[in-house]
């Protein structure tokens, strides 16, 4: 479930939360069940906005070699039909063809149980 950040300006305090979606979060009373935090003394009626934050990126490859070290295959369109396959190992072809099931890359040898 995504995770949300909520200001409270009566009391100034920030909250993060986790919920659904579709859940809509309007005032502090909503806001402290959904965080099961105390309303305290705040009044319950206090209206909350979203804040919007940035989500820590991913760490992502960068390069072929980044993506052949961890396992991955990438095929860049180079035809119609016809794939290079730029993260070949071992006795993988370079192209691989739609007609030619022997260019397929060796997905059994990279994927295991």
């Amino acid at each position: 479930m995504p995770r949300y950040d909520y200001f409270c300006e009566a009391n100034g305090q920030t909250l993060e939360v986790v919920h659904s979606i579709k859940k809509t979060v309007h005032t502090w009373e909503e806001l402290c069940e959904v965080a099961v935090n105390p309303v305290g003394d705040t009044p319950p009626d206090s209206p909350v906005r979203k804040i919007i934050t940035m989500a820590p990126m991913a760490a992502t490859p960068k390069t072929n070699a980044d993506l052949k070290n961890m396992g991955f295959t990438k095929l860049v369109k180079r035809d119609d039909g016809v794939y290079e396959n730029v993260t070949r190992t071992g006795t993988e072809k370079r192209y691989m063809r739609a007609d030619d099931p022997s260019s397929l890359p060796h997905i059994h040898k990279k994927v295991s149980d």
